[in-house]
């Protein structure tokens, strides 16, 4: 039957048009942006799932960087240390020279100013050795607590204890070296101070070691995550591409079989004539 009112062939060749074209906005969009799922539509379930992956990503990035920080603040914090150990060694050969019988009192006098000088600096590096306006040898934030993973609960705790010279640190304010008696005694506290510095330092370095190997570790974990998200995230660009290509071929023919199913309507007026 022919007529003119409804033509079915070119309600056809439109809608292919129209579905066409939308598959062709996707394949155009997707190559533009790189991102295969740029909205729900595209899939719903693989938006879900990127966008869980980009939390956990940007968590394990952020503490790597933690981490990184940490890891300098006990590095500051050791490389503190180290020199109070020096000025510890110093203070002991001074001691162990004042317990020379050769020496007069002014002599062990001499001995002992450079001893003082030694242990008011050991108290001063405590007080003045800060990360981010933190002091961070004199007890006075005891526990340092980093974030070690995405989740709550995933931390790593260091306690650095009280490293000045006082009777709850290192316990040396009140030795002198200006007698022989006096100088072992203070032989004595100074060995034990630098026990207690070595403690301290051995704690730090485990605990920078974890770090460090937690480092690793997020870094893999990100990593990973980064290419299962582009996996499902990112534009397959021969996919896309190729579907372009057949989106392309299809509009054109979709479009000249329009034109066709027109043409069908003008053969009526031939009738007419």
């Amino acid at each position: 039957m022919t007529v003119i009112n409804t033509n079915v062939s070119a309600l056809y060749s439109q809608n292919a048009m129209k579905t066409n074209a939308r598959a062709m906005s996707t394949a155009m969009e997707q190559l533009s942006t790189g991102t295969r799922v740029n909205s729900a539509k595209d899939d719903a379930a693989g938006l879900a799932i990127g966008q869980n992956m980009t939390s956990q990503i940007r968590g394990l990035n952020m503490a790597v960087r933690n981490l990184n920080d940490g890891i300098n603040m006990m590095q500051t914090a050791e490389g503190a240390m180290i020199e109070q150990s020096n000025m510890l060694q110093r203070m002991r050969e001074l001691a162990v020279q004042s317990m020379n019988g050769t020496y007069s009192s002014v002599q062990r006098s001499y001995l002992d100013l450079e001893f003082q000088q030694l242990n008011s600096q050991i108290n001063d590096i405590s007080t003045d050795t800060t990360w981010n306006d933190q002091v961070l040898l004199d007890d006075s934030v005891g526990t340092f607590t980093f974030q070690a993973g995405q989740a709550s609960g995933q931390t790593i705790s260091i306690v650095i204890g009280d490293m000045g010279n006082g009777s709850t640190g290192l316990a040396i304010s009140g030795e002198s070296i200006d007698t022989y008696a006096n100088s072992a005694t203070a032989l004595t506290a100074i060995t034990s101070a630098l026990e207690s510095i070595n403690q301290q330092r051995a704690t730090i370095g485990a605990g920078i070691n974890r770090m460090e190997y937690a480092v690793d570790n997020l870094t893999n974990i990100s990593s990973n995550a980064t290419q299962s998200r582009s996996t499902i995230m990112d534009t397959d660009y021969a996919t896309a591409t190729t579907a372009l290509a057949k989106t392309q071929i299809i509009q054109q023919a979709a479009t000249a079989m329009l034109a066709q199913a027109n043409q069908q309507s003008q053969g009526v007026l031939q009738l007419l004539k």
